[in-house]
């Protein structure tokens, strides 16, 4: 059974072409929290996998709120994690190895793909540049038959790419990270042609049409899906988001 989150498309491909390879079940996590569907029952030998993009150096929160709610019934024969990132991932692994301990689940496989930036809501940060963006597919894409063979052959292994300075990073930016995003800056401008794309992509169902016109509805999770996938490119984060680029993942 694998889980699995993404607002933009990275997780979701690395997500369905794992699970394509193990016959294994996909969980959208969002779509199971709306449903109440915490409790899951394994097949004797089966694996459990977790994929999601790294937020701020640590697991999204709704990544982490679902973890704690879910009930496993039976011994997974193997648990790991594949989780997507621009750079880097500080202290992820301990974080989410500390999740999952706490529900009595022992991590045995992280795994890391770098795929393209999405998040652009804050000042100097924004999408990579098309050839980079196609090089880390390309580099995703060679990497994950080898951590489909790591996982069918359940190793214990780890990947991730923690970068520079990563207690400090996860436990310090990314804790407090959950403390100032907020969806209050969204807009829709003069160039929205009322089409609900951004209602429709967005993964928490956070956005409700009005009159016309995209409304926040104070329950985001900073995935940014309703800014990259605007036809138009009417949704802005308030002026931090003026002149950049937009990205979502095609194969």
């Amino acid at each position: 059974m694998v889980f699995y989150y993404s607002g933009c498309g990275n997780s979701k491909y690395i997500a369905q072409c794992i699970a394509e390879a193990l016959d294994d079940k996909l969980v959208f996590i969002p779509e199971a929290q709306r449903n109440g569907a915490f409790e899951y029952t394994l097949a004797e030998n089966e694996t459990l996998g977790f994929v999601y993009p790294i937020y701020s150096w640590r697991p999204p929160h709704l990544v982490d709120e679902f973890v704690n709610q879910l009930i496993i019934n039976g011994k997974p024969s193997y648990i790991w994690t594949a989780v997507t990132c621009g750079d880097n991932v500080g202290e992820t692994e301990k974080l989410f190895r500390k999740s999952l301990e706490n529900k009595g689940l022992e991590l045995n496989g992280a795994y890391c793909f770098k795929m393209p930036n999405t998040y652009v809501n804050m000042m100097g940060m924004s999408v990579d540049k098309p050839e980079v963006a196609d090089q880390k597919i390309a580099k995703a894409k060679e990497k994950l038959p080898k951590v489909i063979e790591l996982i069918k052959n359940h190793a214990e292994f780890s990947d991730m790419i923690k970068g520079a300075l990563p207690r400090f990073k996860s436990n310090v930016i990314g804790k407090n990270f959950w403390k100032w995003a907020s969806d209050k800056p969204f807009f829709a401008n003069e160039s929205c042609i009322s089409c609900g794309i951004c209602e429709k992509v967005c993964p928490v169902k956070n956005i409700t049409m009005e009159s016309g016109r995209p409304k926040w509805n104070g329950h985001c999770n900073t995935c940014d899906a309703c800014y990259h996938h605007c036809p138009k490119h009417a949704i802005q984060y308030g002026k931090k988001t003026r002149g950049k680029g937009q990205y979502f993942f095609k194969d």
